[in-house]
C-alpha cells in the first residue's frame, strides 16, 4: 500500500438526503463535498476535513438499491474518549436513532449499533482501535 493513502468507503443509498442527515446530524461527521448530477449519480462525502478517510454515499437517478443485505454489514467508528462516545450517542437519541441488537454480540458489550436509513449497521464502539 502506498504511504500516505486515504482511504474512501462508497456504499449506495435510496435516500441521499435522509442518509446525510443521518451520518452528519446523528453521527456528526461533516458534509465535506457534494457531487452530481454525472451519469445520473448524486452524492456526498462524509467525514472530518485532514482525516485520511471519507465515507461516500451515492444515490443513482431512477434507480433503487435497497437494503442492507445483512446485519454484518456495519461501520466501526472507535471512540475510546468517554465523553466523546456518550456525545454522539446523545446525539443519536435526539435525532430519535435507537439503538438495535447486534447478530454479534461482541459490539453490544462494547457499544452501541444503530441502523441508517438504508438499513446499514453503525457501530460506535467506546474504546481504542485495535490496531
Amino acid at each position: 500500500m502506498v504511504a500516505g493513502a486515504v482511504l474512501r468507503v462508497a456504499r449506495p443509498t435510496d435516500d441521499l438526503d435522509a442518509a446525510v442527515r443521518f451520518y452528519v446530524d446523528g453521527l456528526g461527521l461533516a458534509d465535506l463535498e457534494r457531487f452530481g448530477p454525472h451519469d445520473g449519480y448524486w452524492g456526498a462525502l462524509l467525514g472530518h476535513a485532514g482525516q485520511p478517510w471519507h465515507l461516500e454515499l451515492i444515490a443513482r437517478t431512477g434507480h433503487r438499491f435497497g437494503r442492507a443485505p445483512n446485519g454484518e454489514h456495519l461501520l466501526v467508528f472507535y471512540l475510546p474518549d468517554r465523553a466523546d462516545y456518550d456525545r454522539a450517542v446523545t446525539r443519536l437519541a435526539g435525532q430519535g436513532i435507537a439503538a438495535v441488537p447486534s447478530d454479534n454480540p461482541y459490539w453490544d458489550r462494547c457499544g452501541i449499533m444503530v441502523e441508517d436509513p438504508d438499513g446499514f449497521r453503525v457501530v460506535l464502539a467506546n474504546r481504542a482501535s485495535p490496531c
